[in-house]
């Protein structure tokens, strides 16, 4: 691969090597869908897990996360300032920046998700849901249309509407994992309008039916959403669209699985039988050729200040050098075809191996449902 983004004077193809070691030791699922990303976007995205991935774990580890958070941030001001710390995604990160000219809001966002989340904070609605999911994974989606070269206000909207859906189903998956660490996601308002304390729940969280209720209604939400992200892939370059909708097709069957459970997140996982992974297969090459739209889009404006920092006066589309072919890196269908079942089972294996790393953290509460 050509790595022109790579500057020598910041980063070295060592550094990159190392990004990557650092993430198969240990990678977040979305890194999966970046083997479905043209390979002039692969390794940048490489670069840029790998720096989430050593500051969220920087975050968690440490008792005092603002205290985190300020020495992240002193690495984010050495990166911006092309001095990077001597670590290989601090190097690495500060090239892409350079490069891509990546806003910082976008990044000051994530750290400030990893603070909340270490910090245990709850949310009182659905709109505290939103401004939480839109720094964790919102900020997300916002990168990944920068490396794209998608820079409109509505490509980059749109990018943000998928990062907060999969976040909410994350959420929606993960409520009794969460509770029995002594966390909780749900929107406060609706357990209480469910009959439920939230605090009570807490301390002894079993499933009901208004539980189940308050899940669905999660779901619900992030449905919306994901039509809405749909706008957006079909503005990516065609090259770009199989790995984002593979991320897209992947988190929403999530969701209907929990349905197909009665939205039992509590007492069980929801994990997508292998057989509707060849369906799920099948909806992403089509979609990825024939995008799908969606109606009326419901502005979420939790994202604005995503959306402000990044998106460029004029911009409609890919920026200019950013190709709009019409094949996978010079790849044939049953090529792309055969990644993407890759790409699946490894979603999976690493859904798994982050299960295990969170047993280890939690003192091994979790390592039977990991398992």
């Amino acid at each position: 691969m050509h790595q022109t983004w790579l500057d020598p004077a910041l980063a070295t193809p060592e550094d990159l090597a190392a990004c990557r070691a650092l993430l198969c030791g240990g990678s977040r699922s979305f890194y999966a869908a970046s083997f479905l990303l043209p390979r002039r976007l692969h390794e940048p995205a490489t670069a840029l897990y790998a720096f989430c991935r050593v500051a969220d774990d920087e975050i968690d580890l440490d008792g005092r996360h603002r205290d985190a958070l300020g020495r992240l941030s002193g690495r984010l001001d050495r990166i911006y300032a092309r001095r990077p710390d001597p670590h290989p995604a601090d190097r690495a990160l500060a090239a892409l920046v350079a490069h891509f000219e990546m806003p910082r809001t976008l990044l000051d966002a994530l750290l400030e998700g990893f603070a909340w989340d270490a910090e245990g904070r709850r949310y009182a609605d659905l709109s505290a849901i939103y401004a939480y999911s839109a720094r964790v994974a919102g900020s997300v989606g916002a990168m990944m249309a920068v490396l794209m070269g998608v820079r409109s206000a509505e490509a980059v909207g749109r990018a943000c509407d998928l990062g907060v859906a999969m976040q909410l189903t994350n959420i929606a998956r993960d409520v009794g994992e969460d509770a029995r660490n002594g966390r909780l996601y749900l929107p406060e308002e609706w357990l209480r309008e469910e009959g439920l304390e939230p605090e009570a729940w807490l301390a002894n969280p079993v499933f009901s039916p208004a539980i189940g209720r308050v899940v669905r209604r999660l779901l619900r939400a992030a449905d919306v959403l994901y039509a809405q992200g749909d706008v957006g892939i079909a503005g990516l370059p065609f090259s770009c669209r199989p790995g984002i909708n593979a991320a897209r097709f992947i988190y929403a069957e999530i969701g209907r699985e929990l349905e197909r459970l009665g939205c039992d997140s509590v007492r069980q996982r929801a994990v997508v039988p292998g057989g509707r992974k060849a369906a799920l297969l099948a909806r992403i090459l089509r979609c990825s050729v024939l995008p799908r739209g969606c109606g009326s889009i419901l502005s979420v404006p939790e994202t604005d200040f995503l959306v402000e920092a990044t998106a460029w006066a004029g911009a409609v589309g890919p920026l200019p050098g950013m190709p709009r072919t019409h094949t996978l890196s010079g790849l044939s269908l049953a090529q792309i075809e055969a990644r993407a079942v890759w790409v699946l089972e490894l979603f999976e294996k690493l859904e798994r191996r982050d299960r295990l790393r969170l047993a280890e953290l939690t003192g091994g509460k979790e390592v039977a449902a990991a398992l």
